[in-house]
């Protein structure tokens, strides 16, 4: 009788999913709105992604700009942004907002690093924390007799190897970041 993974499966796709849109605001040395557009915003009584009460385009290499639909939204978005851990001063330029993105110094390269290194770490507890949760199922199965011993110490390698192999993906996507953060 073969137990089911696709749960486990799910959850850990998500989790390399939660990584990289985590460590996508992470800023690299080009500009990218993906640095900007989950920044939340206080806007018509509640708080909003970025992206969804405004337009944000790449200016040039160096440059973002937002232009929000509802230019009552300009002074939260500024502020927002400001407050953000990324480092930079908003511009307000009539109805937009300029961001100009200053060179990486080391000492902010080195705090990125260490966010991306916290980011992996929090997606890896996530991960252990599902393989015990179906390491638990699977043993309380194999006490109701649901399944026997012998395939309760197969699904446990199953599992050991979803978990592993997701973990490598977890430190690839994580790599790829660090070698576009120390470009």
């Amino acid at each position: 009788m073969p137990y089911n993974f696709s749960i486990i499966k799910n959850k850990a796709e998500k989790i390399k999913e939660w990584l990289k849109n985590e460590i996508s605001s992470l800023r690299a040395s080009r500009a990218n709105p993906a640095l900007i557009e989950n920044i939340m915003v206080e806007s018509y009584g509640s708080k909003m992604p970025l992206k969804h009460i405004s337009a944000i385009s790449v200016e040039d290499a160096k440059t973002l700009r937002v232009s929000p639909w509802d230019a009552s939204a300009l002074k939260n978005i500024e502020a927002a942004i400001g407050a953000s851990n990324l480092g930079v001063q908003p511009i307000v330029d009539k109805q937009t907002i300029r961001i100009i993105l200053p060179e990486l110094s080391e000492e902010r390269r080195k705090s990125l690093l260490k966010l991306l290194g916290e980011k992996l770490e929090e997606s890896k507890i996530s991960l252990r924390k599902d393989r015990e949760e179906v390491w638990k199922d699977i043993q309380e199965k194999e006490k109701k007799g649901e399944i026997p011993e012998d395939d309760k110490f197969r699904f446990k390698d199953e599992l050991q190897k979803i978990i592993d192999k997701t973990s490598e993906e977890l430190e690839e996507i994580a790599e790829r970041k660090e070698k576009e953060i120390q470009a």
